[in-house]
């Protein structure tokens, strides 16, 4: 998402990290690519790709040609072709790199919805495209006041200007088919633009508006995520999470992509596992599994009409039971194979020194009250001695 720092000024400046909004920190570059074919020249007799990738707001990213060969360099503030009129973006790649990333998003080179570009905008271009950024704020919050006069279940989350100001593109959400074309009417009226609606998805309403998750960095979806695939409860539970639809939930209001980062590896283990309803039967009585740590490798497992007293098994023990199980070989109690968990207790701090001591620059709390104390027995003595009768 677009950094607050990396904005441009009123002269079309960059301000902040003063890199024409290609920091290293990707604040204002959604996966931004290195383009390590930068200082080499083309072999002998090969033209450059002319494709350029150019990027709008909130890391929009779209392909074009560069059929004037203009000399672009990453950064620079570039007038495209439009559907109708121009914008204004920012190029964020040239080079043969283009062709692989075009690849990657499964756009053809002879596509011929890949528009051109006009030429590096002049200063008067860039100062539509700032004013036109300046309205968006205001017009977006008018938007919706009209959507609430016409009593109409959506909202409008983000407006996108085009460069030369015609034409603004409304992204908005909703639960069901909104009928809207009362709201365009109003809309054109008050803000002599031309109006598209989009409708988004929540989770790509949290990518383009960014923000900060539960684990304190930036969210995935806005910063790195491109694919959005669908999560279940079933990710936590295999997970082992406590079902918490406060902790589980993003800024979206879904399920967290990043249950699904590390459910392939709670998969695969568990696959060496014997199943959470496994029932274990023994002479004492029929033992039911109560809970499972994949990291240790235990199973924790109690009798029936006996909860509170859980029983400590590893994987082997459990299948080793139930093949005995299987075998109609009976089976004593599972206190034969409870196994006795060794807790190595870590210190909490650790001197790294090796001699120091945190408190070393401590004063003594008692120091004082010793030292008055001292004092003051000196001179109860002195007082004995000098009030002695003669």
């Amino acid at each position: 998402m677009g950094c607050s720092s990396c904005s441009t000024s009123t002269n079309g400046a960059p301000r902040g990290c003063k890199n024409n909004g290609t920091c290293g920190s990707d604040g204002c570059n959604k996966l931004t690519v290195f383009d390590w074919l930068a200082n080499m020249s083309s072999p002998s007799g090969q033209e450059d790709f002319n494709g350029v990738e150019v990027r709008f707001k909130n890391g929009r990213k779209s392909f074009f040609y560069n059929t004037e060969s203009l000399p672009l360099t990453i950064g620079d503030i570039v007038t495209t072709q439009a559907t109708s009129g121009h914008d204004v973006g920012i190029v964020s790649l040239t080079g043969g790199l283009v062709k692989v990333q075009m690849k990657k998003k499964n756009v053809s080179e002879d596509s011929s919805e890949i528009l051109k570009i006009y030429r590096k905008s002049s200063q008067s271009d860039i100062d539509n495209w700032v004013a036109s950024r300046e309205r968006e704020e205001t017009i977006k919050k008018r938007s919706r006041q009209l959507a609430i006069s016409l009593s109409l279940k959506m909202k409008i989350s983000d407006v996108e200007f085009q460069g030369d100001g015609s034409k603004a593109t409304f992204y908005y959400t909703a639960e069901s088919r909104v009928d809207f074309r009362q709201l365009i009417k109003n809309m054109a009226q008050e803000f002599s633009i031309r109006i598209e609606m989009r409708q988004v998805g929540l989770r790509q309403e949290a990518s383009r508006l960014g923000g900060v998750g539960s684990c304190g960095r930036e969210l995935c979806c806005s910063t790195w995520l491109t694919d959005f695939r669908s999560v279940s409860t079933s990710a936590a539970r295999y997970q082992q999470l406590a079902l918490n639809p406060q902790k589980l939930a993003g800024q979206c209001g879904k399920l967290k992509c990043c249950l699904n980062f590390e459910l392939d590896t709670y998969q695969d283990v568990l696959k060496g596992f014997p199943k959470s309803d496994t029932k274990l039967h023994t002479e004492k009585g029929l033992a039911v599994c109560q809970k499972v740590d994949i990291f240790k490798g235990l199973m924790w497992f109690a009798y029936k009409g006996d909860w509170a007293n859980w029983h400590t098994l590893t994987t082997d023990q459990v299948k080793e039971i139930k093949a005995l199980n299987a075998k109609k070989t009976p089976v004593a109690a599972l206190e034969e194979y409870t196994s006795q968990l060794i807790l190595e207790e870590k210190s909490s701090f650790e001197n790294v020194v090796g001699q120091d001591s945190l408190t070393r620059f401590d004063t003594p709390k008692n120091s004082k009250r010793k030292r008055n104390k001292s004092k003051n027995r000196n001179r109860k003595n002195t007082q004995n001695k000098t009030q002695k009768p003669t």
